[in-house]
């Protein structure tokens, strides 16, 4: 059956994995028959986009909160985007709410909980899906970034607010509490919203307690683009690999120390405020800055191992998982979701989050040429037998989005 969707984002291009996943879904939705409209904030507007008859794209065209030159316009719109409010309510009175269900996936980086605020209000179906910890954090990561920890305060206590934890300033710490307390009071969330998707196991265990009381939660794994071939031939590749943002919290520095220390050439593709860092640490370091989907599969294949380093309560991790569709084992913190996608000793290993000494000995334990080729293909086994393809994402979607309905 054809459904309406709306899916909202704050970006309309790729800047992470939450925006990579609500623009290829809503094109494979698309592809799917379904009626799909895609509201965001943030420009430019990906030109896959315009590929589909029956999606439509509508962008307010305004900034990224953090980078908008006109800091006070930029302290307003976070906390409350009356503009985006405005909009969507202009689509949904076009739509009925019996036949349309609105599917949120960022929303903190310029829209604002006004947007889902306004659709809870007009009567629409709502579904969430937790790509990070904003739900109940206020600096959505549950982690101390003066101090490279993970915090382990209970949100909005007392403590909480009064914690210089904010990866930028203190006054910055006390305009996400306000940003907070308006979505709980005015935004209705979460507990306007009933329907929450989910990514891991472990990012349900540690959102869960946040969530209402009649909270519906659905379990569906984000999708990767990476077609079956071959698995790679580690064996002959010597270079560790990761992917993502270059920053503190995850965990670039770890990595330019210990593979400079073990002497390993360390590919990061990638950019990010932890660049000059990276090189101070390991002068050999190779920077790819960012790239295209396909120079990302294509640095993936001279790895003998992909490294997840970061610090931080990851809820996913889809590198680990285009590696393993590959046959290239990963090197994994046992502190976040990342570690459900390996068997430790089997497909990967797991090491100490943080404790760059035993980092050090999964990747010497990895040099063998032998053990990697091994857990390559374990790796590249366990994906196939049960891969996570835009198909069986959409299929997972289209059975939540009846049910809701």
């Amino acid at each position: 059956m054809s459904l309406n969707i709306i899916i909202i984002n704050d970006f309309a291009h790729v800047n992470g994995g939450a925006s990579q996943v609500a623009l290829s879904s809503a094109m494979a939705l698309a592809k799917h028959d379904h009626t799909v409209t895609f509201f965001s904030a943030v420009g430019p507007i990906t030109p896959e986009l315009s590929s589909h008859s029956n999606l439509k794209v509508f962008c307010t065209n305004q900034y990224e909160i953090l980078k908008d030159p006109n800091r006070l316009r930029a302290i307003a719109q976070g906390i409350w985007n009356f503009k985006a409010a405005r909009s969507i309510s202009e689509i949904l009175n076009l739509c009925d709410p019996q036949k349309t269900i609105v599917h949120i996936h960022a929303w903190t980086k310029a829209l604002s909980s006004s947007v889902i605020s306004k659709t809870l209000k007009l009567g629409f179906k709502v579904v969430l899906t937790l790509h990070d910890y904003f739900i109940a954090c206020p600096n959505g990561g549950f982690f101390n970034y003066p101090q490279n920890k993970v915090c382990r305060l209970h949100p909005m206590s007392l403590k909480c607010m009064i914690a210089n934890c904010d990866s930028r300033n203190f006054l910055h710490k006390l305009w996400r509490v306000t940003r907070k307390l308006i979505q709980i009071k005015l935004g209705s969330i979460p507990e306007g919203i009933k329907h929450f998707i989910v990514i891991s196991d472990f990012s349900r265990a540690v959102l869960e307690p946040y969530l209402p009381n009649n909270a519906v939660i659905h379990c569906i794994d984000n999708p990767i683009d990476v077609p079956k071939k071959e698995p790679v031939k580690i064996h002959e590749n010597t270079a560790l690999v990761a992917v993502g943002r270059l920053s503190k919290e995850k965990g670039s520095r770890l990595l330019a120390e210990t593979s400079y220390r073990l002497g390993t050439k360390a590919i990061f593709v990638g950019d990010g405020e932890d660049r000059d860092l990276i090189f101070r640490f390991n002068p050999n370091a190779e920077i790819t800055g960012w790239v295209s989907h396909e120079e990302v599969i294509a640095y993936l294949g001279k790895a003998r191992a992909l490294v997840f380093p970061s610090l931080l309560f990851e809820t996913q991790g889809l590198a680990v998982c285009e590696a393993a569709a590959m046959g290239v084992p990963a090197i994994v913190p046992d502190t976040c979701a990342a570690k459900e996608m390996v068997i430790n000793g089997v497909s990967g290993l797991w090491f100490e989050g943080g404790n760059g000494d035993d980092l050090a000995d999964k990747m010497t334990i990895l040099q063998d040429r032998n053990i990697a080729q091994r857990m390559g293909l374990a790796a590249y086994t366990r994906h196939w037998s049960n891969p996570m393809t835009m198909d069986n994402h959409i299929n997972q979607l289209e059975k939540v989005y009846n049910q809701i309905l």
